[in-house]
């Protein structure tokens, strides 16, 4: 029996379950720094808090963060890496991810989301729902690309940016770090770090 722990106990951890059972995973547990006030996460237990989670590594064949803050997620990645946790990533079954495409450790890439050649993505990334990123493209670590988002060819995002649901980037843009790109907006110039662009064009909030 094939066991994955996930750190997260969230609707998006939900999705990172749900994704692992299509992956092969046989059973999927929990753990949550709630626990134990909450004990469950719709179909699944939550069996116990973060530091549970690093005392019993050797009981699971893979564990996985599934927090979507960009920052708390690289965070927690990076102690379950020092500690040689079992850290894997997830690729939905509907989801199409090129040969000649790199997924980071630590990553999930959900359903009917497409990653197309040469793109390199790096350590925790969520690829959500139905995103596309193009040949070419560069991400971060701990990236977040939403649900319906499009990043066109040789598109760079910076480490624990945020590309808001439905978004789109034009093609050889780059996108700095933590960087938030609002919901819809489209990018169409460079973007530096640590700044909110929202609109049609992009803009600086």
């Amino acid at each position: 029996m094939k066991k994955l722990a996930v750190l997260g106990a969230s609707g998006h951890g939900k999705v990172v379950a749900d994704t692992a059972h299509c992956c092969g995973w046989d059973l999927v547990e929990f753990f949550d720094d709630a626990w134990p006030a909450r004990s469950e996460n719709g179909h699944w237990s939550v069996v116990g808090d973060s530091k549970a989670m690093l005392a019993r590594l050797l009981e699971y064949d893979g564990v996985i963060v599934a927090i979507g803050d960009n920052k708390v997620r690289n965070d927690k990645l990076v102690t379950l890496m020092s500690a040689a946790a079992p850290v894997v990533s997830l690729i939905h079954p509907m989801a199409f991810v090129s040969r000649y495409a790199t997924i980071g450790v630590g990553s999930v890439v959900f359903a009917a989301a497409v990653v197309n050649a040469d793109a390199k993505i790096g350590l925790g990334a969520i690829l959500n729902t139905g995103c596309s990123v193009d040949h070419d493209c560069q991400l971060g670590e701990a990236v977040h690309v939403s649900p319906g988002a499009r990043l066109a060819g040789s598109v760079s995002v910076g480490d624990r940016s945020w590309i808001g649901i439905g978004a789109s980037v034009k093609q050889l843009i780059r996108i700095g770090c933590e960087v938030v790109v609002g919901a819809g907006a489209s990018v169409v110039s460079h973007v530096a770090d640590g700044v909110v662009v929202i609109g049609v064009p992009a803009k600086v909030r």
